[in-house]
């Protein structure tokens, strides 16, 4: 076992899962003083920690044992209940942090675990690269016990910037999915339209650059008050109605098949369009197209 920082006042804190981000997480928290132990089901990944100075420890429950906060930081949800399985009755009386990525109602399960065998849970998603811990630059979402989240902001905030969604414990992992699932969305769409871009002989990095620029000053106020409409139930022209919007299509859908370029998100689109328009909502703006999705129709 390697010897715990002198640092009376600094948590201890076991951290279960060393892959990249885990690793990052452990040696943020060391680089704050706090002693901390670490558990990997591959050993080795565990050496550079012990030579920086945390402990280490044979098992997972071990390791959850040693420490009031136990952050697990696994690939997956499956992982995340192996371990926590290993771990068992040594959860009794502590705070669990689960920052394995999963669905909400994996964090409300892995919550639901927890209250059975004693523990505090939170959830937490992580938006950030294992470089970017310990900045403003990191990203957290977190849901679950308040009075444990009370008690150990500040420890959590070592990591970046964290925001709690409330005692839902899959309410972090709804904003983490959201986040992520928008981003997707706006990049897959973005490298389709670079496509076409380049099949016209343009540049598509100076074209980005153009995108970049006009992203940052116009859609913030855009996706606020499409959020607005979604939440109300009304939907202003916000990007015209869509009786206009729909003309456009069949021209961005004819230009992106006249180049080879795929026209599914087009088509779908305009599919819906013409769907609300036909329902005689073609004055309201593509805010209006959210009340036709998902319902398999």
């Amino acid at each position: 076992m390697a010897t715990t920082p002198s640092d009376d006042s600094a948590t201890p804190i076991t951290v279960l899962g060393l892959g990249a981000m885990g690793s990052a997480i452990a040696r943020t928290f060391l680089d704050r003083g706090h002693p901390v132990t670490v558990w990997n089901r591959t050993a080795a990944k565990a050496v550079p920690l012990a030579e920086a100075g945390a402990a280490t420890a044979a098992t997972a429950a071990e390791a959850a044992a040693a420490s009031p906060l136990v952050v697990a930081c696994l690939l997956d949800h499956e992982a995340a209940e192996e371990v926590l399985a290993d771990v068992g009755g040594a959860a009794a009386g502590k705070v669990l942090v689960n920052l394995t990525s999963g669905s909400p109602a994996q964090a409300r399960e892995a919550a639901r675990w927890a209250g059975e065998h004693g523990a505090e849970y939170i959830d937490g998603g992580i938006m950030a690269d294992p470089p970017d811990l310990g900045t403003p630059h990191a990203h957290f979402s977190f849901s679950g016990s308040r009075a444990a989240f009370d008690a150990h902001e500040a420890t959590l905030r070592e990591l970046g910037t964290g925001t709690y969604y409330g005692a839902d414990a899959g309410l972090a992992s709804v904003e983490f999915m959201a986040q992520v699932a928008t981003a997707y969305e706006l990049l897959i769409g973005f490298l389709h339209t670079l496509r076409l871009v380049r099949a016209e002989g343009a540049d598509p990095a100076e074209f980005a650059d153009r995108v970049a620029d006009s992203v940052a000053d116009d859609y913030p106020a855009l996706l606020r008050g499409i959020g607005k409409a979604v939440r109300d139930g009304a939907f202003p022209p916000d990007m015209g109605p869509l009786s206009v919007q729909a003309a456009l299509m069949d021209d961005l859908i004819d230009h992106r098949r006249s180049l080879g370029v795929d026209t599914t998100r087009m088509r779908e689109v305009k599919h819906l369009m013409d769907r609300r328009i036909a329902d005689g909502h073609g004055d309201e703006g593509f805010s209006g197209l959210f009340p036709v999705l998902g319902d398999g129709s």
